[in-house]
């Protein structure tokens, strides 16, 4: 149709219903979410993961920063600021600006252990944040060197209360979950007698086990269990409520007995506190659109890590209680300290 001089101009409400049209298809796609200008978020987004690269908390944290980036049409960027047990990155994150766009990856360790093990932390694990997802979490194990000659958890308890103080384990360092999860094994199999050898890193505490220099070793699933399958060591337990799919012939704690054995880190996505509650919402809900990807799900499998579906910010603020109720007891009990 062809407008003339004799033709009248289209009413001035539906020249604008139109251009609002026209607008918000082109700010929305089936693959994924963009915001008009103003609007959260219109920028590329810092993700900063508390530890160096190449653990497991990062390899997490590029998994999820790959997702966000997808689904939120803008970069999201890993940033590794790692130090101090995770409390250097933590602390930038509180004190930067909370609109979003700087973020935090954190977990068990920075926000249910450090407040017990630090004398005077640079942050507040609870009131410097707002809990955003629990991603999910990743279980520990303990491992024995096949020289050993044990077989289970019981086995082990019965070894160390015939020889107390022979046995030792080996672990990352002091005040490390890898750590406590030893010690509260101790506790709950009778108030074993077995040294703790702390290292430098998990990688020197390893290599130290599969020498055979010591005979116990307290450290992530995932890093022990390709050890396992090759006769190198042997993991007694994994330390999550239920077996791992990657691996289902290891056993858990719970089922040998030892029902309150349960041990692991958690990845945490966390925003400053008093970041808006809109902005709160877009990032939960795009988290949640990542669970549904099976692509996704398989990746964290690959590396351990059980997804927590359905973990509101409310929830994950439970979450994050709930572990500081659980270790900060054993904390108290054995009198770590961060060295």
């Amino acid at each position: 149709m062809r407008f003339n001089k004799k033709t009248p101009p289209l009413p001035r409400r539906y020249v604008i219903k139109a251009l609002a049209a026209c607008l918000g298809a082109n700010l929305w796609n089936t693959n994924s979410v963009s915001y008009a200008q103003g609007q959260f978020p219109n920028k590329s987004i810092r993700l900063v993961v508390p530890f160096a690269p190449g653990g497991s908390t990062d390899i997490l944290g590029r998994r999820v920063a790959q997702r966000l980036t997808h689904l939120l049409g803008v970069s999201v960027v890993v940033d590794n600021r790692a130090g101090a047990a995770g409390a250097i990155g933590c602390a930038e994150v509180a004190q930067s600006n909370p609109d979003g766009y700087t973020l935090l990856i954190g977990t068990t360790g920075t926000h249910a252990i450090n407040p017990f093990t630090m004398s005077n932390p640079s942050y507040d694990a609870i009131k410097d944040f707002a809990p955003i997802a629990l991603l999910g979490t990743q279980p520990f194990s303990l491992a024995v060197h096949p020289s050993l000659g044990v077989n289970n958890l019981n086995e082990l308890a019965m070894l160390a209360k015939q020889q107390p103080g022979k046995l030792s384990y080996a672990s990352a360092g002091a005040g490390g979950i890898a750590h406590l999860t030893a010690e509260l094994f101790k506790q709950i199999a009778g108030n074993l007698d077995i040294v703790h050898i702390p290292y430098k890193g998990g990688g020197p505490a390893i290599q130290d086990v599969l020498a055979g220099h010591v005979a116990i070793i307290s450290d992530s699933f995932s890093t022990t269990y390709p050890y396992h399958k090759q006769g190198k060591l042997k993991v007694l337990a994994m330390t999550g409520t239920t077996r791992s799919k990657s691996a289902p012939d290891i056993p858990t704690a719970i089922e040998q007995g030892f029902t309150k054995f349960t041990s692991g880190t958690s990845g945490l996505l966390l925003a400053p506190a008093k970041c808006p509650n809109s902005v709160i919402e877009t990032l939960y809900k795009a988290i949640e659109r990542s669970f549904s990807d099976q692509t996704f799900l398989k990746e964290l499998e690959a590396i351990a890590v059980d997804p927590s579906v359905g973990f509101t910010p409310e929830k994950t603020a439970q979450f994050i209680k709930s572990e500081m109720n659980k270790w900060g007891p054993v904390v108290k009990e054995t009198g770590t300290k961060m060295e």
